[in-house]
């Protein structure tokens, strides 16, 4: 199973009201939640599953502006970790992928509302993203589901709570 869900909207943290917290993590981190529930049992009776989370680099180093999503991306790490505890015993692998920029219509969504809150133009502000980015680019989704499809196979069978960044080498942090 691949929990890929939307991003929660921008904005800072005194902009943003309880409501949209609620919202954020009803559709981010419970989404995951439920949806592990659902699936584990099935996992469990077959002694074999795949769980891989899809969170963001925001997970490991918050982006400005993104309060909602730097929080409770990291939860679905920390939900990651525990689970692929408490899983492994019965063949369950739970891992995440943390992506960086990729050229998808929530990155084009994020670009102008960058743009508008800056007043720079949208080609702008894509540039400014790619220069940030050691390897000089963002990444296709088909780089992004490389890793994910293998982490869903057999050849995968000795990863579990890996946390596995695909960001071209954005995310600065060691761990």
């Amino acid at each position: 199973m691949v929990n890929n869900t939307g991003g929660p909207p921008s904005g800072a943290f005194l902009d943003t009201s309880d409501q949209e917290w609620q919202k954020a993590l009803d559709s981010l981190l419970f989404s995951v939640v439920r949806s592990c529930r659902l699936v584990v049992p099935y996992m469990r009776t077959r002694k074999w599953g795949r769980i891989i989370n899809m969170t963001s680099f925001a997970a490991k180093q918050p982006a400005d502006k993104l309060v909602l999503s730097n929080s409770l991306r990291a939860g679905i790490l920390g939900l990651t970790k525990t689970l692929s505890n408490e899983l492994a015993p019965d063949g369950i692998l739970v891992n995440a992928v943390c992506p960086g920029f990729t050229h998808t219509s929530r990155l084009e969504e994020l670009a102008k509302w960058r743009a508008g809150q800056t007043q720079k133009t949208y080609e702008d502000v894509i540039l400014d993203w790619q220069e940030g980015i050691p390897i000089g680019r963002m990444a296709q989704p088909k780089e992004i589901a490389d890793l994910v499809v293998f982490l869903a196979s057999e050849r995968a069978g000795y990863i579990t709570g890996a946390v596995i960044q695909v960001d071209g080498g954005l995310t600065r942090s060691l761990f």
